[in-house]
């Protein structure tokens, strides 16, 4: 193996495990709120949504994990231009879901920049899963490559469905908004939305389905 094949190999190694760490911190995250909050901070109730946690005891991990989802991101550098701008793009998204905290204040500028955020780093991770992790480099993808395709194009589409339920609850009237608020449909959406973001960069990565040598 010469230096260029040895450089490009320790290349793809690398951005393989940046991946796959992408991924099992977003499949994490619900738990690491969820569960630090109740058996740290003995707080037992879980929060309307994964944003609510800002404003627990929590708040240092979730603004943390985020935080990380940017630099990752940032870090991400595609084989074409688009690539390394989707990843940009999504680490100032994340970075502004961690500094505006979610708000129930409709006038709170704070809130609006926080949700817009979250809604465009969604749109753009689903980008990635139904656009740029599909490509194979190769017009006869393997037995392997196909069922990872077809991993990376549902969880694209489950975080965009999971979106439309999202907008179509806050635009419930408010007496069925108020029925449903008990059940946590927030919570469990964006936890859905995380799950498909981390098993979409998990399986990029190769942690699942890697190609057989």
């Amino acid at each position: 193996m010469n230096d260029k094949t040895d450089d490009h190999y320790r290349f793809l190694i690398t951005y393989l495990h940046l991946r796959k760490v992408i991924g099992l911190l977003a499949i994490s995250l619900p738990f690491i709120l969820l569960i630090g909050n109740m058996m740290i901070f003995e707080k037992y109730n879980i929060q309307p949504s994964i944003s609510d946690y800002y404003h627990t005891d929590m708040r240092d991990i979730f603004v943390g994990v985020l935080f990380a989802f940017g630099i990752f991101l940032f870090s991400y550098k595609g084989h074409e231009p688009k690539d390394n701008l989707a990843g940009n793009l999504a680490c100032v998204f994340a970075v502004g879901v961690a500094l505006f905290p979610t708000s129930r204040d409709p006038a709170n500028i704070a809130g609006y920049i926080h949700a817009s955020s979250a809604a465009l780093f969604f749109l753009t991770l689903s980008y990635f899963s139904l656009r740029l992790f599909i490509k194979t480099g190769t017009s006869t993808p393997s037995a392997r490559q196909k069922l990872r395709i077809k991993i990376y194009k549902a969880c694209g589409l489950t975080m965009l469905v999971c979106m439309g339920l999202v907008i179509i609850y806050f635009a419930l009237p408010a007496s069925m908004k108020d029925a449903l608020a008990v059940y946590k449909p927030i919570f469990f959406l964006e936890t859905a939305m995380i799950f498909a973001f981390g098993i979409s960069w998990f399986t990029k990565g190769k942690g699942i389905l890697a190609d057989e040598k």
